[in-house]
């Protein structure tokens, strides 16, 4: 026979609470990290109702003036009033802030959020740039670091109220633009941007594939660098004979005052808009090749900037203008891309 069963007692005094364990070091990183990720969507499922427009600007390759067209897209539609800013999603090769004559600045952070920078135009400005010690060192990150990296550059800034938000990527379609696909809520389309040339014109079309295969629709193609205007006065109303890119005279007539232009295609021509038809895209417009842009992006001061009223400023407009346009239209029905 078994002895009395002992019963438990709250009133004695040997009895003890249960204690729930503590958390090791570990788990506290872990349940952190697990709210900052929740905290980090909630704010991404916000930017759908906060930023008006969410445009990607891709090139299938470097060297097209990508990060200059997309600067100067942001720059364009902040200076008909609207609040715009850029999202430098490039982590190895941030130029934007450069482009702008801002990198030098410090960035404020309030409430686990980063505050952009304050740019031309009210421009808002957010770049890895910002965020590098030392710009000569190179940023060596395999994928899973740059894939939070990029969430953090989403989730993480207080854009504020803003009707467009335009995102800078490096070359290619690979982990950049994929990972911010798949995070960021409701994205507009993407703008590609190509040069006239047949190689450039080949990694545009990869990125029209792309984003067929990440179902975000293409706003429309933009060539670059697609001529570059001579000028110069002669003799009123008399010929002017200048030597184009292969060797062939090209001639001009000045007019009653003696001024004269003639536009060569360096690059090409007509390529992007080809581009655009041949995978039923819009076509955008094209912008001249202008040397000033370049010294423009390495003084900080872009061409829109520096002269509003000049060539370079009113072909973005018309860009701008065309991609509006896109912008209105889509909301009906996106571009198919065929």
């Amino acid at each position: 026979m078994s002895g009395p069963i002992s019963h438990y007692n709250p009133g004695d005094d040997d009895s003890k609470p249960l204690e729930k364990p503590e958390a090791t070091a570990d788990q506290k990183a872990q349940m952190e990290q697990a709210y900052a990720q929740m905290r980090r969507k909630l704010r991404m499922t916000r930017l759908a109702e906060d930023i008006g427009h969410k445009i990607m600007v891709l090139s299938g390759k470097g060297g097209v003036g990508k990060s200059t067209v997309a600067t100067g897209l942001a720059l364009s539609l902040a200076r008909q009033g609207k609040k715009v800013g850029i999202l430098d999603i490039d982590i190895t090769g941030p130029n934007i802030p450069k482009m702008l004559g801002i990198e030098n600045i410090d960035l404020h952070v309030e409430d686990n959020q980063i505050h952009p920078a304050d740019g031309p135009n009210n421009l808002k400005v957010m770049s890895m740039a910002f965020l590098l010690e030392d710009p000569d060192k190179p940023v060596i990150w395999r994928g899973p670091i740059k894939l939070g990296a990029i969430q953090q550059f989403i989730g993480d800034v207080a854009w504020g109220k803003l009707d467009a938000l335009i995102i800078d990527f490096p070359p290619g379609t690979s982990d950049e633009p994929l990972t911010v696909a798949q995070s960021l809520p409701n994205i507009d389309g993407m703008v590609i941007v190509t040069t006239p040339q047949d190689v450039a014109l080949l990694d545009s079309r990869k990125s029209i594939n792309f984003s067929k295969t990440v179902k975000i629709p293409v706003l429309g193609v933009v060539e670059n660098m697609s001529g570059y205007t001579i000028r110069g006065t002669a003799e009123p109303n008399t010929s002017v004979s200048v030597i184009g890119p292969k060797g062939i005279p090209v001639e001009a007539i000045t007019d009653d005052d003696g001024d004269w232009s003639l536009t060569l295609n360096l690059f090409k021509q007509g390529g992007g808009k080809s581009a655009a038809e041949e995978f039923g895209v819009p076509f955008l417009g094209s912008l001249p090749f202008d040397p000033g842009v370049v010294r423009g992006g390495d003084d900080g001061v872009h061409r829109i900037v520096s002269e509003p009223d000049g060539d370079i400023a009113q072909a973005f407009d018309r860009v701008v203008s065309n991609l509006l346009n896109e912008l209105e239209s889509e909301q009906d029905a996106p571009p198919e891309i065929i």
